[in-house]
């Protein structure tokens, strides 16, 4: 059966008890503090770990700077569905040799010539195409954002972030993210004082 974001938006009204909407468009304050938050709590959600699946590879040929050797001289321009690019190898794989670079806006620049095989989290739009642990995920962000606003009770944010922990560490426990290689803990494993989450964070 097809999801949709409706769908989602209702899930998140329900952890906070509150009634469900028709739509995303309709003139009610659920549905509009929802709208207003989808696309970018899903982006946020999607950036911030290296879900598994939603990373792609492609190769991109890149193209020399000029600014001599031993430099990170060659651009390549990443995906325009690429949210984050994961850390650079030789070969492109996850345990490969680490290469040089960096990322300035859409462009990562690297001391290795071209093609070279980028690994990147992906803007997944279509809910169908998510795994079932990232809904559980957006959907608790989703309830957190728009808690106070629509219910005015603390409580209910504090239900929501406690749903949203749970989603996550679910998400882990399944390795529905990417452990390892170098990437740093993330922040909110840091805020947990959790130690297990090593490997998952932001790139280099």
């Amino acid at each position: 059966m097809a999801i949709t974001p409706t769908d989602i938006a209702n899930m998140a009204l329900a952890v906070l008890d509150e009634a469900p909407i028709d739509s995303l468009d309709q003139d009610i304050k659920a549905a509009r503090l929802l709208n207003v938050h989808f696309d970018l709590t899903r982006e946020a959600e999607l950036t911030k770990y290296a879900w598994v699946f939603a990373i792609l590879s492609a190769s991109v040929a890149g193209s020399d700077t000029g600014s001599g050797a031993c430099t990170l001289n060659f651009a390549y321009e990443l995906p325009v569905d690429c949210l984050r690019p994961l850390p650079l190898t030789h070969n492109g794989e996850p345990d490969g040799v680490a290469i040089s670079w960096r990322q300035e806006a859409g462009l990562v620049y690297s001391d290795q010539a071209g093609p070279l095989t980028i690994r990147y989290v992906a803007n997944l739009t279509d809910p169908n195409d998510w795994d079932a642990l990232f809904t559980e995920v957006l959907v608790a962000a989703l309830a957190i954002k728009v808690a106070h606003p629509l219910t005015h009770k603390a409580g209910m944010i504090d239900i929501a972030r406690s749903a949203y922990d749970r989603a996550l560490d679910a998400a882990f426990t399944a390795q529905a993210i990417q452990r390892g290689g170098r990437l740093s803990m993330s922040s909110w494993a840091r805020q947990r004082g959790d130690n297990r989450f090593v490997g998952v964070g932001t790139m280099r």
